[in-house]
């Protein structure tokens, strides 16, 4: 089975080049999966040097001037792309007979956002409160969104691996906040939908009343903030009916045609560079990410929430990756079910797991769990992340690998 492990630029600078590739080797994994570019961190390294890190948004290679001249978005350029790293590593990967897949954060940067707020998502009282959020809808996201794709891809990696190549979610907590309204799950869904004038205007265009459901969002958000009670319970297609009325159901489905014509466009484009688009939904990190107890609802059923539609992105990407991210080996391996089912046989599914905290405890989980994630149909066992856990956690990958 294909294997793969992440892994950050500073990783590398911190512990070196060939020290680091040596061990990654020596887990028995097949290649290295590495940040091409990088979405802003506060991250705990326990190896690394320093032992805290700070990431900034932004890309670990010059962005090159055919692909970005002329275009609003560019992405940020990291310290030391100069050197091109990731050229380094492709040469030294090469050598140890591992792959290099590209791991790129297209649609979350706070530096991008911020200084362009009318390409984010807006909310149903028309604020920009989520600037690290840019809007799959904006052409100027989705031009950006496509050179991105290209440019990674000729960095000379096997595939490129696409986070954030969807909706984000309002209450996912990626700054300091501070808030004393006890939102419940469906308010947070509301309150996260955009409304940008480009969102409105393709539900519109496939019969839905936009401004009736942005209407109806902002009534009933603005009553919780007003003090009314929130709504407990899952976000479901039949709960939020009940809640907020079918127009909003409707709009909300809607936004996967925004997803499915993006994901399209940069997959053709990242194949035209002589690479391979790997689409990661990030339901799975969402629903299991604090604490590895997600609810209920299995993850490739909840994906319509970030307008992923995976029976369409089926026929178009040729890998979907997913985020396995729970503590219960069985809940693992129904997620991972759940999405062969929806992506049929001909599609590789890669699965990562977290080999550490919340989610597992034990070599003996890890393991068992590799076993689940492959009767369950997974091509492919990914691990996340080199550098944010202790070498006695990374030293559990070989055992469950060969198991």
């Amino acid at each position: 089975m294909d294997s793969s492990l992440y892994v950050y630029v500073e990783d590398v600078r911190g512990e070196g080049l060939s020290v680091v590739l040596d061990r990654i080797a020596g887990y028995g994994v097949a290649g290295v999966t590495v940040a091409a570019t990088c979405r802003r961190a506060r991250d705990i390294t326990p190896h690394g040097r320093p032992r805290v890190t700070i990431r900034g948004d932004g890309a670990y290679f010059p962005p090159p001037p055919d692909l970005f001249d002329g275009l609003r978005l560019v992405p940020p350029v990291q310290d030391g792309a100069e050197e091109e790293p990731l050229a380094e590593l492709r040469s030294a990967t090469a050598e140890r007979g591992l792959k290099l897949h590209g791991w790129t954060v297209f649609l979350h940067s706070t530096a991008l956002g911020l200084a362009n707020l009318d390409v984010t998502v807006r909310d149903c009282f028309g604020d920009r409160g989520s600037p690290a959020d840019l809007c799959p809808s904006h052409p100027d996201v989705r031009r950006y969104a496509v050179a991105l794709g290209r440019a990674v891809a000729r960095q000379g990696v096997d595939s490129v691996v696409a986070e954030a190549l969807h909706f984000g979610t309002f209450g996912r907590g990626r700054h300091p906040e501070r808030g004393s309204v006890p939102l419940g799950p469906m308010d947070v869904f509301l309150f996260g939908l955009c409304f940008c004038d480009f969102c409105m205007r393709r539900a519109i265009d496939l019969g839905v009343n936009a401004e009736v459901t942005r209407e109806e969002c902002a009534r009933i958000v603005g009553s919780v903030l007003d003090g009314d009670p929130p709504a407990r319970g899952e976000v479901t297609r039949a709960a939020l009916t009940a809640y907020a009325g079918p127009e909003v159901v409707a709009y909300a489905r809607a936004r996967s045609e925004a997803v499915t014509s993006l994901v399209s466009e940069v997959s053709a484009a990242v194949a035209a560079e002589g690479s391979s688009l790997v689409f990661l939904d990030a339901t799975g990190l969402v629903k299991g990410r604090a604490d590895g107890l997600p609810a209920p609802g299995l993850a490739a059923h909840d994906s319509w929430q970030l307008g992923v539609d995976l029976v369409a992105l089926g026929d178009l990407v040729p890998s979907l990756g997913v985020l396995a991210y729970a503590r219960d080996v069985a809940r693992v391996a129904d997620d991972v079910g759940a999405y062969r089912r929806s992506t049929g046989k001909g599609r590789e599914l890669r699965v990562v797991l977290r080999p550490g905290l919340p989610d597992t405890d034990s070599a003996d989980r890890l393991a068992a769990k590799v076993r689940a994630v492959r009767a369950a149909g997974a091509d492919a066992v990914d691990f996340y992340a080199y550098g944010l856990v202790p070498y006695p956690i990374l030293d559990r990958i070989p055992g469950a690998l060969s198991g």
